[in-house]
């Protein structure tokens, strides 16, 4: 007999309601013993009040809370299995009671869930595919309105079914190439017809991967965020920049040179687009074995930036330290860069024009992050990452954005097969030795959506999954 599994669904703290949930064959059973005075004739997907107890059998039996029932029957459920929702009140101590009622309820094979289970149930009894099942997933854990566009057009099956398009061109392609691998009227050369007609269609097919590959840097951005990092000399200004952006002090600030000793990293939205700041050490030449570790921390946090935010003293002209910074961002594109000088109500040494001449076409900033310095300040900053990173354009509804690792792994890896069968077809090989690769990748694009996959694929995709989703 299959498990019945129970889990509590809403985060830990404190609501309004919480919900315990329960998947399998004993969530009638569970529903009738649990409730007090449980009608005999229950109606599916209908909100039944009652009493929560440990035992509706026993008339001396302990309330626990009252709340609401609702019972779904397979295969209309969200797991495809019968399957018990006990919505009390949002109290830890309430929905622990409540599931361990259902843990101890003596009916056979009633379990604690593992961590994404009951996503799993819907995607083994086909109420989901794997790539649906992943979008749940991220739209749990989405950080901006984009992010969770994105995630809701894949939960609802947009990817999938470019996916299973590609897939198709692709079979149609492979039905071919069998046909001339069992039926070969001739030995096709460099310039065959046949070759070229297979060429073109593994073309049309490599072109369709790639095209879902150029969204994996936007996708990365939505599902992420945009990784900014504020770099600059001891005292520039830094942890002030960062404190005015988030409207909180969450770094200290004093005028001592070194304050800031490792990284500091909180997330925010500017312009609209989803960010994680990044506060460093200041750049300096320094004695202290920490700082070092600390500077050596933010070379580190630079080379994985997507944006390098550099804070100017402009109240002092550039030094031997300011030349030190800009030899760690001098490899990346001014594109990628924003200049803010600081300290503009103490003088004005480090002019515009002086920046341009270091780091030609960068953007520029000039302010004074104290007083009402600071929020303007922030809302420039603001602007300016919006202008940066549009996001605006991109129209979700019609184009794929690719944000799952797995998935980014799986298209690359079909695109180089795909581009090896094309090249061994222009090579003139035998058809047999294309089509291997082709297969290949056909293989790879079903993962994606979970043709083809293991348990132990299975296994890592859901252990990501909280309890009781």
């Amino acid at each position: 007999m299959a498990d019945t599994i129970a889990a509590i669904s809403t985060a830990p703290g404190e609501g309004g309601i919480g919900i315990v949930r329960v998947s399998g064959p004993e969530s009638m059973s569970l529903m009738k013993r649990l409730m007090l005075s449980c009608p005999e004739e229950t109606e599916p997907r209908h909100a039944y009040l009652g009493k929560v107890v440990k035992d509706s059998s026993d008339p001396k039996a302990e309330v626990i809370d009252e709340g609401i029932f609702l019972f779904m029957k397979a295969p209309a459920s969200y797991t495809g299995e019968d399957m018990l929702e006990i919505q009390g009140h949002g109290s830890n101590v309430s929905l622990k009671a409540i599931l361990a009622a259902v843990l101890e309820s003596g009916l056979p094979n009633v379990r604690m869930a593992d961590p994404g289970e009951f996503t799993k149930l819907a995607f083994l009894n086909g109420k989901m595919d794997l790539s649906q099942a992943e979008a749940v997933i991220d739209i749990i854990k989405a950080k901006s309105d984009l992010s969770l566009e994105i995630a809701e057009g894949q939960r609802a099956g947009r990817l999938s079914e470019n996916i299973k398009e590609i897939r198709e061109s692709l079979l149609d392609v492979l039905a071919q190439m069998a046909v001339d691998i069992d039926y070969p009227d001739e030995d096709y050369g460099d310039d065959s017809g046949a070759y070229k007609e297979l060429i073109e269609q593994l073309r049309w097919v490599h072109a369709d991967v790639e095209e879902l590959l150029d969204t994996v840097h936007i996708g990365r951005i939505a599902r992420e965020g945009v990784r900014a990092v504020i770099v600059g000399k001891p005292n520039a200004g830094k942890s002030s920049l960062m404190n005015a952006i988030l409207g909180e002090g969450r770094v200290i600030v004093t005028d001592v040179p070194g304050t800031t000793r490792d990284t500091v990293e909180e997330s925010a939205s500017l312009g609209g687009v989803p960010i994680v700041l990044v506060d460093t050490a200041g750049l300096r030449e320094s004695d202290d074995k920490v700082e070092r570790i600390g500077i050596e921390r933010t070379t580190h946090a630079i080379a994985g930036a997507d944006l390098v935010i550099l804070v100017l003293d402009g109240s002092h002209v550039f030094d031997d330290e300011d030349d030190k910074v800009l030899s760690f961002i001098e490899k990346m594109s001014t594109d990628n860069m924003l200049v803010v000088i600081n300290k503009e109500d103490l003088g004005k040494s480090i002019t515009e024009e002086a920046v341009l001449e270091k780091l030609p076409g960068v953007r520029i900033i000039t302010t004074s992050l104290v007083g009402k310095g600071a929020l303007e300040a922030a809302r420039k900053v603001s602007e300016a990452v919006g202008e940066m990173f549009d996001l605006s354009s991109i129209n979700v509804r019609e184009t794929n954005i690719i944000t799952n690792e797995r998935h980014v792994h799986l298209l690359r890896k079909a695109s180089i097969d795909l581009d090896e069968a094309i090249s061994m077809l222009q090579n003139g090989e035998p058809v047999e030795v294309a089509e291997l690769s082709a297969h290949y990748a056909y293989e790879s694009l079903g993962k994606i959506i979970g043709e083809e996959v293991g348990d132990e694929i299975l296994d890592t995709v859901f252990s990501k999954f909280c309890l009781g989703k």
